[in-house]
């Protein structure tokens, strides 16, 4: 593995404890991002991914093996990573730009109030929430209220953006628009991204690669380049290449699955 990687995970294992014993969740899972890399991770319900996501967060420490950001172990939460949920759960006493700013009040900076307040409602007009600052998240629908939660990751300028299904609740036109959104914030805000996601069509459009990790307990089954430049539209979704792409994609997940021997050619 490159020592010049932004992330790397190396060798992790991973179990939780139980009545029953030892739940191994993650074995021998192997990872490597790149500065301002792109990468989607996908695989079958309850495989580690978001064990995964706590693990590079330094919410939680692995077993065995190692999780590495800039070349140091994470050992604790880190102040350079950046979270998205599928819940925003955003503070309702706190109107929209107040909750965006949260961070700032958590992470070291020498921003002052005028330049906070300016970071924020420059990231809520990159999503559409100009002249929403002073609402209450009940006020707002549920799109709008993920797109103030992306804004709320960013805002202290992460070096890692970590997103744990953030668009999975959302209605399909609602998750297609920020979708766009996510891709346009990519290019103009400098960060390594790491996506947990479901939606297979998701992870192609977003990213560069795509991991797909095998039945618990996980490691790296199978990883897809994906080659789609950075001018993206969602056209590229309806190309024979895309559905080529997502073919193999849905393949590996029954691999991940063990509904077909991995070596067993894919139907067309």
């Amino acid at each position: 593995m490159s020592d010049e990687a932004h992330i790397r995970i190396s060798g992790v294992k991973h179990a939780y404890k139980t009545e029953a014993g030892p739940l191994p969740v993650l074995d021998g899972l192997e990872l490597e991002m790149q500065p301002g890399a792109f990468s989607a991770v996908v695989g079958p319900s309850g495989c580690g991914k978001s064990t995964l996501t706590k693990l590079l967060a330094g919410l939680l420490i692995p077993d065995e093996g190692e999780v590495i950001l800039h070349g140091q172990p994470v050992t604790s939460p880190r102040s350079t990573v950046g979270m998205a949920f599928q819940n925003p759960v955003l503070l309702e006493w706190r109107n929209i730009l107040d909750n965006v700013l949260l961070p700032l009040e958590i992470v070291p900076n020498k921003l002052n109030q005028k330049q906070r307040e300016d970071r924020g409602q420059e990231l809520l007009a990159m999503v559409g929430l100009e002249g929403f600052e002073d609402k209450k998240p009940s006020e707002l629908s549920g799109g709008m209220r993920q797109r103030a939660s992306l804004c709320r990751a960013l805002v202290h300028r992460p070096e890692v953006l970590i997103l744990d299904e953030p668009f999975g609740a959302l209605d399909a036109f609602t998750r297609e628009d920020l979708w766009q959104i996510m891709h346009e914030l990519r290019h103009r805000e400098a960060f390594t991204c790491l996506l947990i996601t479901h939606d297979l069509r998701e992870s192609i459009f977003l990213a560069d690669e795509v991991v797909v990790l095998s039945g618990r307990p996980a490691r790296t089954q199978h990883v897809m380049d994906v080659p789609f430049g950075a001018d993206r539209s969602l056209e590229i979704l309806y190309t024979p290449e895309a559905t080529d792409m997502l073919h193999e994609l849905r393949h590996q997940i029954q691999v991940a699955q063990g509904r077909v021997p991995a070596n067993q050619e894919q139907l067309t």
